[in-house]
């Protein structure tokens, strides 16, 4: 994985990649993915690609892999951390 400060430009490249990964999986096409998802292939193709996507075109994607729990559970999990952080103020 990345040692240091992860770039935006990487994170977005690795989203795209496990999508890909996702969609291969699946033995879906591009064109096929994005009719489910009611989206156009450019917009699948500029995720896999890590182009600029919405978080919506992400979310919609994770929810249709089924991953949109793992997510949940990684932003909670997270959001619990800092909430047990004790403030200085």
């Amino acid at each position: 994985m990345f040692e240091g400060n992860v770039k935006i430009k990487d994170l977005k490249e690795e989203i795209g990649l496990l999508v890909k990964s996702y969609r291969k999986r699946d033995k879906l096409s591009r064109k096929e993915l994005a009719e489910q998802l009611n989206v156009s292939r450019i917009t699948i193709q500029n995720l896999e690609s890590g182009m600029n996507f919405t978080i919506d075109t992400l979310l919609k994607v994770l929810q249709h892999f089924d991953a949109m729990v793992a997510l949940n559970d990684f932003i909670i999990e997270k959001r619990k951390e800092n909430d047990e952080v004790e403030s200085l103020y």
